[in-house]
């Protein structure tokens, strides 16, 4: 079988879908995001505050990558990484980013877009201590998207992150970064098995959120 083929037998929200009446959303799109990924959890989709992270770089070429939500408030949508990262340095340049969460299990999606601001040292270190060990650690190996000559340069570096991780939980790493995404436009997508899905738009605009139904 061809590849082509092969892609052709996969079956998409093979699931009983929920329904989403959008006559009664919230006058923000905050809310609703934090209804919808609680509700993939509870429906059995793993690691729902999994997202990707689209950036570009100075030359205006698109880059993206998997990483975790950290929070979603008022201020906006938070994840970290290094400011000394691939992501870090685009951001730095071009401080414009989009999310974008899809749940299987329910066939929903979610797309942000909006500007993106470090959050101060204080916020930053707070975050990292929050995390586990293991985070930690990582952190502490940094050299984030550099060259690796050979694996078990990783390997050494990590158990020495480790033991220092597990002997000082406070340690701190300079370069890591809480970032908050700032929404100009939220879109919230329902799958439906006939193809009949519901696409609801957020647009921040000077006099505050107005939402609009998308054609699919």
């Amino acid at each position: 079988m061809e590849f082509r083929e092969f892609l052709h037998t996969l079956r998409v929200w093979d699931v009983e879908l929920p329904p989403f009446d959008p006559a009664g959303v919230p006058a923000t799109p905050l809310p609703l995001f934090q209804e919808w990924l609680m509700h993939a959890a509870g429906a059995g989709q793993a690691e729902p505050h999994t997202m990707s992270l689209a950036t570009v770089d100075e030359a205006g070429r698109p880059d993206i990558r998997t990483l975790m939500l950290h929070d979603a408030d008022a201020d906006g949508w938070h994840f970290a990484s290094h400011s000394t990262s691939a992501k870090g340095r685009q951001l730095a340049a071009r401080p414009v980013a989009a999310l974008g969460f899809y749940w299987p299990a329910v066939g929903r999606q979610v797309r942000v877009r909006g500007t993106v601001t470090p959050a101060g040292q204080a916020a930053s270190q707070a975050d990292l201590h929050a995390r586990s060990t293991g985070a930690l650690a990582a952190a502490l190996v940094g050299r984030m998207s550099e060259v690796l000559d050979e694996y078990r340069e990783l390997e050494a570096a990590s158990e020495t992150a480790w033991r220092r991780a597990e002997a000082d939980p406070l340690t701190p790493v300079p370069t890591w970064t809480r970032y908050v995404l700032e929404p100009t436009e939220v879109e919230f997508f329902q799958g439906d098995a006939r193809r009949r899905h519901v696409r609801l738009r957020y647009r921040r605009e000077a006099s505050g959120w107005t939402h609009e139904l998308l054609w699919p």
